[in-house]
């Protein structure tokens, strides 16, 4: 009996081992060397020389665009450069500047102040409004400068235009020596004319500050542009047409294209005035322009406000604040022309 246990034992090990070789034998896997790609060499880049800072008596400049100029970019300082200087260490310049950067300057407003030439400057200098430059009218060459240009002055207040707002924040202001308006008996706003001597200051002004921050067409305003609900100047008697045609600056539409336009409307603007859709059409229009106002398809005290600034700027002939035939052909060209981006 015992040695029939014996060998049944011995059977079962022998099994047992064999059954084990035969597993690993069956899972085994040789492990196949895999090559690992040699890391790439870089090859460093030279970096393109960037133009010198200038010193003047201890005062650096730079005077050089490295920056992309068809992005409206622009690495130059007009005026010293302003660095820190933090106790104990030394700020370099040694990668100064970086292509990545523009002007805070990307509006230029035109205002009038309402005022004769004493107080405009007494106002604009002694209390919470201000203004980069004040343009006198005393028929001398003298233009006022009244806060740095790299300073925010204020001068627009709540303000939009297109996608921006609050454009003290990115404007430069000029405002112009200017009586304003007063009422006649029907109520009708009646405006001050500007003397040539002052329009010529703006013009050279306005030029000299487009150029040198690359300020776009489309945002060279009037106040009564970025703020129609509140302000009306400078006025229907500022000739902005004659800034477009002589100067250069500012928009105005294209007369052709008007007409074409003008041609359509004097069909439709008498046949769909009330409707509600046409009204809400052409505040839809009005604020693609770049003006700022509720879409409420009503002729709204805002509405009749902000076609009145449209008429200021671009047809001051009429500016009684109804969306004439006219009125409709100026807006349509205008969009047109200048597209928002």
């Amino acid at each position: 009996m015992r040695k029939t246990l014996y060998i049944i034992g011995l059977s079962t090990f022998v099994f047992s081992c064999t059954s084990q070789q035969n597993v690993k034998k069956n899972t085994y896997k040789p492990k196949i060397p895999v090559s690992q790609a040699k890391p790439a060499v870089k090859t460093p880049v030279a970096e393109t020389p960037k133009p010198k800072i200038t010193n003047d008596h201890g005062v650096e400049f730079f005077t050089t665009n490295i920056a992309d100029a068809t992005k409206n970019d622009n690495t130059v300082s007009y005026g010293s450069i302003v660095s820190a200087k933090p106790a104990g260490y030394k700020v370099v310049k040694t990668y100064f500047p970086a292509i990545g950067q523009n002007f805070r300057q990307r509006y230029l407003i035109l205002h009038y102040t309402a005022l004769p030439d004493d107080k405009s400057i007494t106002v604009l200098t002694q209390q919470g409004v201000s203004a980069h430059y004040l343009v006198n009218n005393t028929g001398d060459n003298e233009i006022y400068q009244l806060v740095d240009e790299n300073k925010r002055s204020y001068h627009a207040g709540v303000s939009n235009w297109r996608n921006d707002k609050n454009l003290n924040d990115t404007s430069i202001g000029i405002e112009i020596v200017n009586a304003g308006y007063t009422s006649d008996a029907t109520g009708k706003k009646i405006f001050a004319g500007f003397s040539d001597e002052q329009i010529r200051k703006v013009a050279a002004l306005a030029k000299d500050i487009v150029n040198r921050y690359q300020i776009p067409a489309t945002n060279v305003l009037a106040h009564s542009d970025i703020a129609p609900t509140r302000k009306q100047d400078p006025g229907p008697m500022f000739p902005w047409k004659k800034l477009y045609d002589e100067y250069q600056l500012g928009m105005w539409y294209d007369e052709a294209v008007k007409q074409n336009f003008q041609a359509l409307a004097e069909e439709e603007v008498p046949l769909k005035y009330n409707d509600p859709s046409f009204i809400f059409a052409i505040q839809t229009a009005l604020q693609k322009f770049g003006y700022y106002l509720d879409l409420s398809g009503k002729w709204d005290d805002g509405t009749k406000r902000t076609i009145e600034a449209l008429q200021y700027h671009f047809r001051p002939q009429n500016y009684d604040g109804i969306m004439d035939a006219e009125t409709w052909a100026i807006l349509q060209a205008l969009n047109q022309k200048y597209p928002a981006k």
